[in-house]
C-alpha cells in the first residue's frame, strides 16, 4: 500500500502544482453553458480519469485500492451518510456538490471560477482520501507533511483560490466527520494519532478540539435538547477525541510556558482548550464519563494540566470571551465540521466567487486585529442565515445545523470558566 500512495501523491503533485488544472478548467469553459461544462468535470470526477491537452492523469486505480482499505477500517471518505436513506450516498460528495450546482444555475453562461472551485474540492476530497493512507508508509508524519505540501499547491496560484484547510491534519479531520455506521475506525485512528511526531499530533489536537468544541455544542443545544446524559451516551467516538484533543493542547501550553514562547501559536492552543472545555467541562473537571474509562492515560495528563496551569489559564482565557464585535470560533456551532466547508464552498460556487477563508480560519479568531475576521464573520452568519432556510428535521423539530451564536457562547464561556474556578 506504500507503494499506492507513492504513485497517488507524485500524480497529485502533478496535478496540482502545475498548469494542469488550468487547463482541465479551459477544456471546460468552451461548453455552452456553465451546466455543460460542469457534466464535463462530473464525468472526470467520476472515473478519475482526467486529460488536459496531450496530459493524462489516471487516479482510478490508486483512489480504488486505498477507497477500499479505509472502507474495511469504518470510513467511506468520499461518500457522506444519507440520513433519510440510511446508507451511504451513491454519488461522492464532490459530485453531489457539482451536481447541485448544475441544476441551481447550470443553465447561465459558462463561469471558469465556479468549473475551477468544483475541480478544487474534488481535489480536496482525494486528498483527504491519500492522508487517511500515512499510516501505510511506516512513516506517518513524513506521509501526512507530504500530504500538507500538496494542500499548500492545491490552493497556490495554479487553483481557484478556494480555501478548504491548512494541512492534512485538517483533512483526516473532515475525511471522518460525518455519520459512519460502524465506529471502530474512530478508535483505530485515535491510537495512530497518538503515536505521530510532535508537531502533526499537537496539529490534530488542535483542530479535532476546535471542531469538537462546535460539534459538541451543537449537540448539546440541538440534538439532545441540553440533555448531558443523552450527549455522553451518544458519543463514544467523541469524547475520546476531546480528551485526545485536551491532553495534547495541556502538554503543549505547557511546553510552550517552559520555554517563554508568546505569540499566535500560544494564543491558538489556549483558544482550543477553552473551546474544547465548553461543551462539557465537568467531564474533565467533575466526573467523566464511561467512554473516558479506556483513555485513562489522556485523561490523566488533562487533570493534572488542568490543575497545574489552572490560575494561569483562567487569566489566559479571557482575552477569548466571546463578544458581538469580534469573530471567535466559540460562537460558531455546527453538527459536522464537513457542512460547515460544504456550505462554505456551496455558496462559492453559486455566487462564482472564491472564499479565501479556511475551516481552519474559521476555527480561529487569532489574531484578534486580522482583517480576515470581518469576512469570517460575514462567512459564518451568511452559512446560519442558508442553514436556517434549509433546516434539517431533528428531534422532530426544524433546526439549522450551522449557527453562529456569539451570546449562547459566552454562556458556555462563562459556564466553563465557572467550573474552572470551582474545581
Amino acid at each position: 500500500m506504500s507503494e499506492v500512495f507513492d504513485r497517488a501523491c507524485a500524480a497529485l503533485a502533478q496535478a496540482l502544482d502545475g498548469p494542469f488544472r488550468r487547463d482541465v478548467v479551459a477544456a471546460a469553459a468552451r461548453s455552452r453553458t456553465l451546466g455543460h461544462g460542469l457534466t464535463q468535470i462530473g464525468r472526470a470526477m467520476g472515473s478519475h480519469k482526467w486529460q488536459a491537452g496531450s496530459t493524462t492523469i489516471d487516479l482510478a486505480e490508486a483512489i480504488d485500492a486505498l477507497d477500499r482499505a479505509t472502507r474495511v477500517e469504518g470510513f467511506h471518505v468520499l461518500h457522506d451518510w444519507d440520513g433519510k436513506a440510511a446508507r451511504v450516498t451513491a454519488n461522492s460528495i464532490a459530485v453531489d456538490m457539482l451536481e447541485f450546482t448544475a441544476a441551481t444555475v447550470g443553465k447561465e453562461p459558462v463561469n471558469a471560477a465556479v468549473l475551477a472551485i468544483a475541480l478544487d474540492y474534488y481535489f480536496m476530497y482525494v486528498l483527504a482520501l491519500v492522508a487517511m493512507r500515512a499510516w501505510d508508509t511506516g512513516d506517518a508524519g513524513a506521509a501526512l507533511d507530504r500530504v500538507s505540501t500538496l494542500v499548500e499547491h492545491l490552493q497556490g496560484p495554479h487553483g481557484s483560490g478556494q480555501g478548504f484547510a491548512q494541512n492534512a491534519e485538517t483533512l483526516l479531520l473532515l475525511a471522518t466527520s460525518h455519520y459512519e455506521p460502524q465506529e471502530h475506525g474512530y478508535d483505530l485512528l485515535l491510537q495512530r494519532a497518538r503515536a505521530l511526531p510532535h508537531a502533526n499530533r499537537v496539529s490534530m489536537a488542535l483542530s479535532h478540539a476546535q471542531a469538537m468544541g462546535g460539534h459538541l455544542r451543537f449537540g448539546f443545544e440541538v440534538t439532545y435538547g441540553k440533555d448531558l446524559k443523552a450527549m455522553r451516551d451518544d458519543n463514544g467516538a467523541d469524547y475520546p477525541w476531546l480528551n485526545f484533543a485536551l491532553a495534547g493542547l495541556l502538554d503543549e501550553y505547557g511546553r510552550l510556558l517552559e520555554t517563554g514562547e508568546r505569540g499566535v501559536w500560544f494564543d491558538r492552543v489556549v483558544e482550543g482548550i477553552i473551546n474544547a472545555l465548553t461543551p462539557d467541562p465537568e467531564a474533565f473537571l467533575g466526573s467523566p464519563p464511561a467512554w473516558l474509562d479506556a483513555h485513562q492515560v489522556d485523561y490523566v495528563r488533562v487533570r493534572e494540566g488542568l490543575d497545574r496551569h489552572r490560575a494561569g489559564l483562567i487569566a489566559a482565557f479571557e482575552p477569548h470571551r466571546p463578544l458581538d464585535r469580534a469573530y471567535s470560533p466559540l460562537s460558531l456551532f455546527f453538527n459536522f465540521s464537513l457542512n460547515v466547508l460544504k456550505g462554505t464552498v456551496a455558496d462559492a460556487l453559486l455566487r462564482g466567487d472564491a472564499w479565501t477563508v479556511s475551516l481552519n480560519d474559521l476555527f480561529t479568531g487569532v489574531p484578534r486585529a486580522e482583517l480576515k475576521n470581518q469576512a469570517k464573520v460575514r462567512l459564518s452568519q451568511l452559512l446560519t442565515t442558508y442553514a436556517r432556510r434549509n433546516p434539517d428535521t431533528i428531534r422532530g423539530r426544524l433546526s439549522p445545523v450551522i449557527v453562529y451564536d456569539p451570546i449562547t457562547a459566552r454562556q458556555y464561556f462563562g459556564g466553563a470558566m465557572r467550573a474552572l474556578k470551582s474545581a
